[in-house]
């Protein structure tokens, strides 16, 4: 059995689509197909696509030992099914803004860092580290400078919601809270000491922040 028939056998095992393991893994859906065509050698997320699967790493690498190693086996497959983990790259907040203006925002090898989450995203999502402390607040929500934050670029952005924001003035994404008054929208940040800034020509809203948490 070849890389390419061993990748497709453990998807298949997984009871996966090609989407679904893709987005396990962080990559795009023709990246397995051309693994499972045979048009990609070895891929170096072969790790991440055995542990999606539940199969041994070695024996997707080289087809040496078992499908199954001792350490996943059945069971843990189906937990991993039935509770998913979605994998998503941790970028800058320069690359966040240019984002908005990117035909192609998430090139092979864009990012040599992910973190995973429950959250399975509309579109395109990633991580941000949060600087400065605009969005720390004396009371209610708060996000602490160190925390990482996710962004869905497809999740609705409406008033309310804390959103990653391109200012026309500016190369780098800005997270503040997205308010909408009179028709006009603002961005608000949760720190009082903070200005409010006006979301108007040229402001472009890059995602909706869905999941926070403290960095690892």
């Amino acid at each position: 059995m070849e890389y390419k028939d061993r990748v497709k056998a453990a998807r298949k095992h997984a009871r996966l689509t090609q989407v679904e393991l893709a987005k396990a893994v962080g990559i795009d859906q023709a990246s397995i197909s051309d693994l499972e065509r045979g048009r990609s050698g070895r891929s170096s997320y072969n790790a991440s696509i055995a542990k999606a699967c539940g199969v041994s790493a070695l024996w997707l690498e080289k087809g040496a030992g078992e499908m199954l190693d001792a350490s996943s086996g059945e069971a843990s497959n189906v937990a991993t099914i039935d509770q998913p983990s979605f994998r998503y790259p941790v970028i800058s907040w320069v690359a966040a803004g240019a984002w908005a203006e990117a035909v192609e925002p998430f090139p092979p090898g864009f990012s040599d860092r992910y973190e995973v989450s429950d959250y399975d995203s509309k579109g395109a999502a990633f991580w941000l580290e949060v600087k400065g402390d605009s969005m720390t607040s004396p009371v209610g929500t708060s996000i602490t400078e160190g925390m990482m934050i996710l962004v869905d670029t497809e999740a609705d952005a409406t008033s309310g919601k804390l959103v990653v924001a391109k200012l026309a003035d500016s190369n780098e994404a800005t997270f503040k809270k997205l308010v909408e008054d009179g028709g006009r929208r603002f961005l608000k940040p949760l720190n009082p000491a903070y200005p409010v800034e006006m979301c108007a020509e040229g402001c472009r809203i890059v995602g909706v922040v869905v999941r926070a948490m403290m960095k690892l």
